[in-house]
This record gives C-alpha cells, sequence and structure tokens, in this order.
C-alpha cells in the first residue's frame, strides 16, 4: 500500500477531522463520527478514494528500479 496523501493534505484532514468531531460533541450528534475518517486517512497516509481517479498529492516518487 502506497502512500497517495501528502503533507499538506494530511494536515488539512486532521484539522478538518477534529473540527467535525468537536461539533458533533458539540451538538450531540453521532453524525461527528464522520470525523474519525479523515484522521484515519491522515494517520495511515492513504486515501481509498483517491485510487480509482489516480490520484495523489504525496511527492514522493515510486520509481522501481
Amino acid at each position: 500500500m502506497d502512500q497517495n496523501v501528502g503533507r499538506i493534505d494530511r494536515v488539512i484532514r486532521v484539522l478538518l477531522g477534529v473540527i467535525i468531531l468537536a461539533l458533533g460533541y458539540h451538538f450531540q450528534s453521532w453524525w461527528g463520527l464522520i470525523g474519525l475518517i479523515p484522521l484515519a486517512t491522515s494517520a495511515l497516509g492513504w486515501c481509498p478514494l483517491y485510487l480509482p481517479f489516480g490520484l495523489s498529492t504525496c511527492r514522493v516518487s515510486h520509481s522501481k528500479t
């Protein structure tokens, strides 16, 4: 599993995840648990939704030598 989430993308995902969790807690809604998804993809450095589109925000080149 190659990383496809870059540094800036990871920071944005952490911020959004924390905000979503905080809003869910504030409004006492289970929907706030959706914030765990961007936190998990940030921690793993891999986003499954990027695969079908061939996207990658990671600057690491994957050369096979």
